[in-house]
């Protein structure tokens, strides 16, 4: 009889195979080398509501909501069954010239849903790509493209936010400002125009968050005069730049933004692939500004995280500005899984979940035990700046005495932090050297308390190793 030979499959064999075959995103793949475990490498099995669980069965509190797109828990049982039930019956086909019920309920849905405003054209049709930086690329080219259409062809440029950040694709990061993800490739993105942040973190001693949201905006308003005739659009990520460090501003920003979008005929993109459904508070983060936007981007937590799905809403006369005889004239952007029917389905399971489970007002309960949590943090001496939104937390980690110094980079705060917050069974991926909260929806009192107790314990340690390095 042939002896079956076990496969070793701990955690750290994981590791191995792992590191053997893949490229990871958004990593310094040296880190991961690196035998000291400069970056730990965490192989997951399964994961449990609000919890990842490991090769070797331990659990880890997924704080970010595995990028920021896990609204109601790992493993949701009614979005699983609704793909379930979909993959019997239609696994994907071609949306060009073919329709699904699940791509057409699920942009009624959402229209249904979407930001309006008395007065305004409403957002009347969806466009589905493939993920967030596909869907921003979709947006820019329809504003950029309706006017080409209308013989209007001086309009070329684009205003972004200073500290924005669209995606990775070329046409996504032209309008972003990260230097990290945008140096390198500067010299093969498009010419965008860059606004002041609103940033409430940057407001000058003894302002407010609302005058320095109208102080941005001013800079706005002289922007599009000296460029007048230039822009297309402006985009922007409402009240939240998240990979930014989830730098927060005013929703009064937004509100002047669209004044100003009219008053020059500019389209106004809004980004909320990251802060829309419910996020921060409210279901689209443009309605706390009383906005519509004229093209809206949606992606992330549409689909609950199950599935990768974009969605852009537009305006009825942006629609029709693409309606004509020649094909030139068309809008012929396209993925091959656009609409796909099992992510719309997981995507219609996750909209009937926010209704169904009242997810708005009881995040709103969960916002509040997580401000509570949070509170104590401003008296910590390397804490700079505690902000919310919702259900977004963030904490501004400098070196101390003047609050706002940085620490050097060769410190590498926000990374210590996070290995020792995953010693301690919490997954905190910092951005730089600031640490947040973004838990799924269904985070109970004890991981919060969890959350809150590790965070202080990994700042306190990565301030401590740093010392001592």
């Amino acid at each position: 009889m042939d002896h079956i030979i076990a496969r070793d499959d701990t955690a750290a064999a994981w590791r191995e195979r792992d590191l053997a075959v893949l490229w990871h995103p958004c990593t310094q793949m040296r880190e991961h080398l690196d035998p000291a475990g400069t970056l730990p490498l965490l192989p997951v099995e399964r994961g449990e509501g609000a919890w990842l669980i490991d090769r070797d069965g331990r659990r880890y509190l997924d704080a970010i909501s595995s990028w920021w797109t896990n609204l109601f828990g790992h493993a949701e049982p009614r979005i699983a069954a609704a793909i379930a039930r979909q993959a019997t019956t239609l696994e994907h086909v071609i949306l060009a010239g073919v329709s699904h019920a699940p791509a057409v309920e699920l942009a009624e849905k959402l229209l249904s849903i979407a930001p309006r405003e008395v007065g305004r054209d409403p957002l009347a049709k969806v466009f589905y790509a493939d993920n967030g930086s596909a869907g921003v690329e979709v947006a820019l080219k329809m504003a950029f493209h309706w006017f080409r259409n209308r013989g209007i062809d001086g309009r070329t440029k684009f205003i972004a936010l200073d500290n924005g950040y669209h995606g990775e694709t070329l046409g996504a990061l032209a309008v972003g400002d990260i230097p990290l993800y945008r140096r390198v490739y500067a010299p093969l993105l498009a010419e965008a125009m860059f606004a002041p942040s609103p940033d409430a973190y940057l407001c000058e001693d003894g302002e407010t968050p609302a005058q320095r949201a109208h102080r941005a905006a001013d800079a706005l308003a002289e922007l599009l005069e000296r460029h007048a005739g230039e822009v297309c659009a402006l985009i922007l990520e409402p009240r939240v730049q998240c990979a930014g460090g989830m730098r927060m501003h005013d929703p009064a920003y937004l509100k002047r933004a669209r004044e100003l979008c009219d008053a020059h005929g500019v389209f106004l993109i809004c980004d909320e692939i990251a802060v829309g459904f419910g996020r921060t508070g409210t279901l689209f983060a443009s309605e706390q500004s009383g906005v519509q936007p004229d093209l809206l981007c949606l992606s992330k937590g549409l689909t609950g995280g199950a599935l990768p799905l974009a969605a852009v809403l537009a305006t009825q006369s942006i629609y029709d500005g693409f309606l004509d005889e020649s094909r030139e004239k068309a809008f012929l952007h396209s993925h091959s899984y656009t609409g796909n029917p099992l992510a719309c389905a997981a995507a219609l399971a996750s909209m009937a979940i926010l209704e169904q489970d009242d997810v708005i007002a009881r995040n709103r309960d969960t916002s509040q035990r997580m401000a509570t949590l949070a509170a104590p943090f401003a008296d910590h001496p390397h804490v700079a700046d505690v902000r919310q939104a919702g259900m977004i937390v963030a904490f501004e980690l400098t070196r101390g005495g003047d609050k706002r110094t940085p620490f050097d980079a060769g410190a590498r705060i926000g990374l210590r932090a996070y290995r020792a917050a995953l010693e301690r069974g919490v997954l905190l991926r910092p951005l730089g050297d600031v640490l947040y909260w973004m838990p799924p929806y269904c985070v109970d009192d004890d991981a919060l308390q969890l959350l809150a107790d590790t965070t202080r314990a990994a700042i306190d340690h990565a301030i401590e190793e740093a010392a001592c390095a």
